[in-house]
C-alpha cells in the first residue's frame, strides 16, 4: 500500500553550474518515510515517489540530507515550467511512496 504526504517547502537551486532545484521535506515527513521505506530503499537511501506540485506529476527519488537531516525532493526543468515554478517559490506539494517488495 502507498502512503501519502502532503507539505509545503520552498523551491531552491543548488549552487552550481548543474542548476538542479529541490524541495526539501518537512523533518517530521521526512521522519515517517524514513520509517515506513527502511525495507526497499535503493541505492544511497533514495525512495521511489511520485510527485504532484502546481498541477503536474511525476516519478521521482528522494535523497537523504545529511545536512538537514530530511530528504531532498528534484524537481526537474519540465515540471517547474510547466508548472510556473521558480527558487523561492512555497510549493505545496503530495508526494506518494512507491512501496517495492
Amino acid at each position: 500500500m502507498a502512503t501519502s504526504y502532503s507539505f509545503r517547502a520552498e523551491l531552491w537551486l543548488y549552487p552550481g553550474e548543474a542548476g538542479w532545484h529541490f524541495l526539501t521535506l518537512p523533518v517530521g515527513v521526512a521522519d515517517d518515510i524514513r520509517e515506513e521505506s527502511a525495507a526497499f530503499r535503493k541505492g544511497f537511501g533514495s525512495v521511489k515517489v511520485t510527485a504532484q506540485a502546481g498541477g503536474q506529476s511525476w516519478q521521482t527519488s528522494i535523497f537523504p540530507d545529511a545536512q538537514s537531516g530530511s530528504y531532498l525532493l528534484p524537481v526537474k526543468k519540465s515540471v517547474r515550467d510547466a508548472a510556473h515554478l521558480v527558487a523561492g517559490d512555497e510549493v505545496e506539494v503530495r508526494l506518494t511512496v512507491q512501496a517495492e517488495p
